[in-house]
């Protein structure tokens, strides 16, 4: 009896699988309102594996893969797989501080208070864009998500200020 209870699986293994592979934006593009539960539908049958915008192509292909399913285009009723990662910013300038924007965002990734310019925490957008029908003064928009903090490049090489700094290399 007591071993029944120690080792009681919780859930469903093949839905945290599948909700392992979703991009978790929690975006609601999918007709569900987040990742997990687009999962369960999944596992239990309900949903197609095509239709995740953000997990795109590659999302339908390692949901295929893992489910022994064929790979199926994505679904234009559910939106379109942009190519570039996308994140949204707040035109501070023309923000009204009503907090609709925040009341919507399923990371928290927007930060103000009522009355107050508010502002996106790039790091941790997911580029769902529920928050940009939300607002009543159009501030808010789509921009490339930065290069990550991790990544590292060179400097670009400064042009030699003389010939004789030229000649020395």
């Amino acid at each position: 009896m007591w071993v029944s209870k120690k080792f009681k699986v919780e859930g469903n293994p093949i839905v945290e699988q599948i909700n392992a592979i979703l991009p978790q934006t929690q975006c609601g593009q999918c007709d569900y309102p987040g990742c997990k539960p687009y999962a369960t539908a999944i596992a239990n049958g309900e949903a197609q594996i095509n239709q995740c915008p953000p997990g795109g192509e590659e999302g339908i292909k390692k949901l295929a893969e893992l489910l022994d399913l064929e790979i199926l285009d994505l679904n234009p009723d559910n939106g379109s797989a942009n190519p570039v990662d996308m994140v949204v910013e707040v035109v501070e300038e023309d923000c009204i501080g009503c907090t609709k924007c925040i009341q919507v965002c399923p990371v928290d990734a927007i930060v103000g208070a009522a009355k107050q310019m508010h502002t996106v925490i790039l790091d941790v957008c997911t580029g769902c864009d529920l928050c940009i029908p939300a607002c009543p003064v159009d501030c808010i928009i789509t921009i490339p998500a930065p290069v990550p903090k991790t990544l590292s490049r060179l400097d670009k090489p400064n042009i030699f200020v003389t010939i004789e700094e030229a000649k020395q290399w």
